[in-house]
């Protein structure tokens, strides 16, 4: 078994091991406004997970470029609002098009062919043509920092406020998410993606 010391590895290397080794990820779609120009913003993130049972809480890591926080975040920070999209094979590309590195003052989604929905209870607005969506407000900001204290990545903790299923991936007899309906893309590493295979089930042991 190859055997590596983090502290030998520099950031590339480290990049790529927890990127490589932590799949399949889910992609975090998430739209963001920047009202000083008016913009919506959509850019898509594969650090991205649940964090709680108890109240609904998603957690999107937004990383730094240089130290540098993205649009995002930034957005997210000043509105403390933003919706997110949870990626379906049918709509990858169009997610991968809006992953490009845009000025502030350019909406990513003009890259696409996608509309925007109204939200609810929120002013940013979704993207309609996604199966599932939450709008969110911001529930806590952690600044990830490195061993020199500089802030490398933005850990957002999203409360959902609103639910969004499409009627052909949601059981509404039975109150579930139809997996195979929704056929979720998966991040894995580089430019590297997959979707969902054979789905087998296991009862959890109950002592």
């Amino acid at each position: 078994m190859y055997h590596f010391k983090a502290k030998d590895l520099n950031k590339k290397q480290e990049y790529k091991f927890i990127s490589g080794s932590v799949i399949p990820r889910p992609i975090a779609w998430v739209t963001s406004l920047n009202i000083q120009e008016d913009i919506v913003n959509a850019a898509p993130f594969s650090f991205f997970s649940a964090a709680s049972n108890q109240i609904p809480i998603l957690t999107v890591a937004v990383l730094r470029n240089d130290f540098k926080m993205k649009d995002t975040a930034r957005n997210i920070l000043e509105q403390k609002q933003a919706v997110v999209h949870i990626v379906d094979i049918g709509l990858t590309e169009a997610m991968n098009a809006t992953s490009a590195p845009l000025p502030s003052d350019k909406s990513e989604l003009d890259r696409t062919d996608l509309n925007l929905i109204e939200s609810s209870t929120i002013t940013v607005p979704g993207i309609k043509e996604a199966k599932i969506r939450f709008e969110t407000i911001l529930h806590q900001h952690v600044p990830v920092k490195d061993e020199e204290g500089n802030i490398v990545s933005d850990l957002l903790l999203l409360k959902v406020t609103d639910y969004y299923f499409d009627e052909t991936v949601f059981d509404a007899e039975k109150e579930y998410i139809i997996p195979e309906a929704l056929n979720p893309t998966a991040r894995l590493s580089g430019s590297q993606y997959a979707e969902m295979g054979q789905l087998f089930s296991y009862k959890r042991p109950t002592k």
